[in-house]
Parts: C-alpha cells; structure tokens; sequence
C-alpha cells in the first residue's frame, strides 16, 4: 500500500506508550497499514494544517479546543486509552460532526475487581494487620487474633456506581452468596435486578452494608458526595473499599472515620498522587493502602491495544467500533476524572 493511503492515526497516549499496549507483532502490525503520526496533548495543535486534516484517528484524548478541532476534518474516532473520559473538548461539536470517543476503560474492570476482593477479604479478616503484628512480634494466636473478624460469605455487600467495574465486582463476589445492594443514579432499576442485585438509595446501602465498594466514576453531580454523615451512618466495624476515583469522597472525613475506629477502608486512590511523604494517609491504622496500581497489569494495557487495533479495523470498513465503550452525549460532558500521570 502507498504511503499516501495508508490512513493517518496521530498517537498521543500519554501517560501510556504505543509499546505499552500493542504487543510488538501488533505494533508492526499498525505502523504497517496506518501512518502513525506520534506527539504529545501540547504538541498536537501545532501540528500543520496538512497532518491534522488527513488524521482519521487518534490514539489518547488530548484537550481540543473548537478551533483545533475544525482544523481534523477526517477525523472518524478518539481513541482514550487513559480508561477515564475526559471533558476536555466541545463534544457538541464532536458528536455534530459523527465522531467517536471512546474508552478502553473497561479493560481494568477485572484487575481492579479482583484486587478489590482482596482488599475486603484482608479488612474483615485482618490479613494485612496479622502479618505486620506477626513480623513485629506482637502476634495473637487463635481466636484472640480475630477480633471484630468477619466472614464475606452471605455478608451484606453495597456497590455505588454500576459500571463496568461494579459489575465486574459483582461477578468475583458471586461465590460469596452476598445479598448484594447497588446505588446507581444513571441506570434503570431493571438493569440492577436483572444482575441478581437489589437497587439502593445511598442512605439504605451506607447503614446496611458489611462492606461497601465504590466503582463510581467522578462527575459534575458526585464529586466529594461520601462524606461525613455517609461514613456516621455505616456499621460499625463495616468496610469500605475505594476503587474508581478519590474525588467521590470527602477523603478527611474518610480518614476521621477511619482514625475513629468506627469503620475500616482501603483505597487504591488518593486526592493528591502520590500523597507527600508526610501525609497522615501514610500513617493512618485501620486503612490499607495501595498505590493505584490495581489495575496496572501487562495483560490488560495490551487488551487496551488490542481493543483500539480491532475498533480501527471496523472502522476502515465504515462500521461503528464494537469492542471500546462509546462516550454517550448525554452524559460525556459530566465527566470529572483527572488524568492519571503514571501507568
């Protein structure tokens, strides 16, 4: 195939790279059939006229402003590979024109479950508080070694946000036998029962819940919505697992509730990331911590590339991507998600 028809892709995929989501057969794959044009979310206004009308697809979500949109005349689709969507763009204008944005966000729904169950299982069971006593020699043995100990088995379980990462969670709590409830305020009832659930106001789920886990995505309408009184109204003793995104909650009213003893949590996230040194979230008993690296894994960045490279391929045929999720216009331009910065 000439050159000039091979399709133009610009890649701009920070904070990933090209040879962290395509295998390296894929990638010879793509820089055989596309043009691939690689910069940055800065870089690409000042790209000339010629490059950007001639772009089909792009391979991150870089902010477009009106005019830099204008100047993509061939542009077919978005491709966000951060899993977050963005409101970075006049997505009015990008939904006028027929243009896809789309995320691959979906394929951290399974690390991030799996990781998440870890954590609820070691908050109940005081896995990771045993081994830390054990190490310092200050273990307890027996059934002294399980106080306020839970079992997960047929517990009371909420998920807030029911996307593909709270039904990913529901699939490994399966074999758990929960009663399960869910808070979604953008689905039908009829989509939670028909996953086995029960739907929930957000004051039934926080007061009757042995564990909560949050997979709700950050939006113009929910930033800081888990605060304090959400956190008095829990159980004693309860569990709470955040997965998605720090801005849900109102993060010192989590840590007072942890610092109080009245529930126990774990977050993969954090308001600020890394948290200084000197950060009392470093130093708070009761919260497990992990660096956002729950879904970090080899094997779902190269599903990522995977996704984007058999979207493409529909695509070139004049068919609408299938495998990537699609930005709904209705609800795009709430999204509230920062960019991550590290992979």
């Amino acid at each position: 195939m000439q050159d000039i028809e091979r399709p133009l892709v610009l890649c701009c995929p920070l904070p990933r790279t090209l040879e962290l989501i395509f295998t390296p057969a894929r990638l010879a794959e793509l820089r055989a059939r596309y043009r691939l044009v690689e910069t940055t979310d800065e870089g690409l206004p000042g790209l000339d006229d010629a490059v950007l009308a001639q772009a089909r697809y792009i391979i991150g979500q870089p902010p477009l402003d009106p005019a830099t949109l204008a100047r993509l005349s061939g542009l077919r689709c978005i491709f966000n590979v951060e899993s977050n969507l963005i409101n970075n763009m006049p997505y009015d204008q990008v939904f006028a024109r027929g243009i896809h944005v789309v995320t691959t966000g979906a394929v951290f729904a399974e690390p991030v479950a799996e990781i998440g169950l870890g954590f609820a299982l070691s908050l109940l069971r005081n896995i990771h508080g045993a081994d830390a006593d054990f190490r310092a020699g200050q273990e307890l043995w027996g059934g002294a070694g399980n106080t306020g100990a839970r079992l997960l088995t047929g517990a009371d379980v909420g998920i807030i946000g029911f996307g593909d990462l709270g039904r990913a969670v529901a699939r490994v709590l399966q074999g758990f036998r929960p009663r399960l409830r869910i808070h979604d305020p953008w689905l039908p009832e009829a989509r939670i029962v028909e996953a086995g659930a029960e739907p929930a106001t957000l004051d039934q789920l926080m007061a009757g819940s042995d564990v909560v886990f949050v997979t709700a995505a950050v939006t113009s309408e929910n930033r800081g919505f888990l605060g304090a009184d959400a956190f008095a109204s829990m159980r004693k003793g309860a569990a709470f697992v955040l997965l998605s995104r720090a801005d849900v909650v109102d993060f010192p009213a989590l840590m007072a509730a942890v610092g109080s003893g009245h529930i126990r949590a774990a977050s993969d996230v954090f308001p600020e990331e890394p948290p200084a040194a000197g950060d009392p979230v470093r130093r708070l008993p009761g919260l497990l911590l992990s660096a956002h690296r729950a879904g970090a894994l080899d094997v779902a960045f190269q599903r990522m590339g995977e996704m984007v490279w058999q979207d493409m391929a529909l695509l070139d045929r004049g068919l609408p991507p299938n495998l990537c999720k699609r930005a709904e216009r209705e609800t795009v331009a709430r999204m509230r998600s920062r960019p991550v910065r590290v992979n």
